[in-house]
């Protein structure tokens, strides 16, 4: 017979063996469903957010509140780019290089690049609209979608890497620039305003001439004073020549259009693979800012000695660098992924996020719009003469049309 101490003992310890395997299970299993909430990948939790009835009912709202209507605009979009974002991409590359370039033809030989700042303010309204309207909220939020809403995941550290690909976009294009000032001995660096530092040099070297026919008329004219027949003058041949450094500058402008050819291929490749809608603003973007680009670069062409045959096909072969471009950022996208894209992401993000290396073009893009559209453009337009009421006038006529270029920006993409 078991005493009563005995029996006390023996309650006890099967509360303690209860209890410790009760805990144990416990821990087993948040542990389990820890890991498993871990293991989850961006994807995973849209899908399983998308089965909660309340998420389900605001689906059913969107739908029945904003039905789905084709505007001209997406079915212009649509005959433009019908096939996967690698075809519509190179379509957009061929887009904004061919007319382009084509335009040239019509462009006289003398043509005045400073005489292009409506057409510049006109392409950084469009750049700048493209990047504050599309490229960065497609960044940090993603892209909206007609039938169901969709939820943002705060990760800050996939919000800190976002921000490094747009200053890395930013400072590589400082780093261009300040390249090609350096090679060309602080003359200036690819931007838009290509005819002022040799606009000094022409004005100066046509005051030289103009004081020379002076001094020569007069010579002349005391020759024929005297009777004589005056002589002809020959024109000094340092004035016929092109100096060097126009050249020099004219060879290292057409390899900074090369390069920056190819981050418009990147733009482009990035933007459409982000979704239709991005890759079609940011091909018209690109191609506002394309025709003042390519004229400028022509005219300084002229200016260093090429002719006009000869600027068009130098023009032609640094589109080359902007399929270049497209073809890189297409490998990128299919190698490396996309934490958006519709294929499965397997394996770790960049440090430790949810982000692939698909996903650091779109703001490696935008770093570089913000560098086109304000640091390589805007110094043009801040230029003035000593007329104010007709500096007045062009600068309002300047900020109509920045104005113009992102409202358009802003109504492509207006629901």
């Amino acid at each position: 017979m078991i005493s009563p101490r005995s029996r006390s003992l023996l309650c006890l310890s099967i509360f303690l063996a209860v209890w410790a395997w009760n805990v144990s299970a416990a821990t087993v299993k948040g542990e389990t469903a820890h890991n498993g909430v871990g293991n989850l990948t961006a994807g995973d939790i849209e899908e399983q957010l998308q089965q909660c009835p309340l998420v389900q009912a605001l689906n059913e709202h969107k739908v029945a509140t904003n039905p789905t209507t084709s505007s001209v605009t997406s079915q212009i979009f649509a005959f433009l780019f019908p096939g996967s974002p690698a075809v519509n991409a190179l379509l957009a590359t061929l887009y904004i290089s061919g007319p382009p370039n084509f335009l040239l033809a019509l462009c006289p030989p003398n043509i005045d690049p400073s005489s292009l700042s409506v057409m510049v303010a006109f392409a950084v309204g469009g750049l700048l609209g493209d990047t504050l309207f599309h490229l960065l909220p497609e960044i940090f939020l993603g892209e909206d979608e007609h039938d169901k809403v969709k939820f943002v995941m705060v990760e800050p550290n996939k919000n800190l890497l976002l921000g490094v690909a747009i200053m890395v976009g930013f400072i590589t294009f400082v780093a261009m620039d300040k390249g090609l000032r350096i090679a060309t001995g602080g003359e200036g660096g690819h931007d838009h305003s290509h005819g002022h530092s040799h606009e000094k040099e022409a004005a100066a070297t046509t005051s030289g001439a103009e004081v020379n026919d002076s001094k020569d008329t007069l010579r002349a004219r005391k020759a024929a004073a005297n009777g004589g027949t005056p002589p002809a003058i020959p024109l000094p041949e340092q004035d016929k020549e092109i100096s060097a450094s126009v050249k020099l500058g004219g060879y290292l402008n057409l390899i900074a259009d090369f390069t920056h050819n190819i981050t418009d291929g990147l733009a482009l490749s990035s933007s459409f693979y982000a979704s239709p809608t991005i890759g079609a603003t940011t091909t018209v973007a690109v191609f506002f800012h394309e025709i003042p680009h390519e004229v400028g670069d022509f005219a300084l062409l002229i200016q260093s000695g090429f002719s006009k045959k000869a600027a068009m096909g130098a023009q032609f072969v640094t589109a080359i660098g902007a399929f270049l471009g497209t073809c890189i950022g297409i490998a990128v996208q299919e190698l490396g992924g996309s934490s958006s894209g519709a294929a499965e992401v397997t394996g770790p993000g960049l440090a430790g996020t949810s982000l692939q290396w698909g996903d650091m073009l779109l703001p490696f893009t935008a770093g570089t719009f913000l560098y086109v559209g304000t640091v390589a453009v805007i110094p043009e337009l801040l230029e003035t003469g000593p007329e104010k009421g007709k500096e007045l006038k062009k600068t309002l006529t300047q900020f109509a049309a920045i104005f113009t270029g992102a409202g358009i920006m802003l109504a492509i993409s207006w629901s």
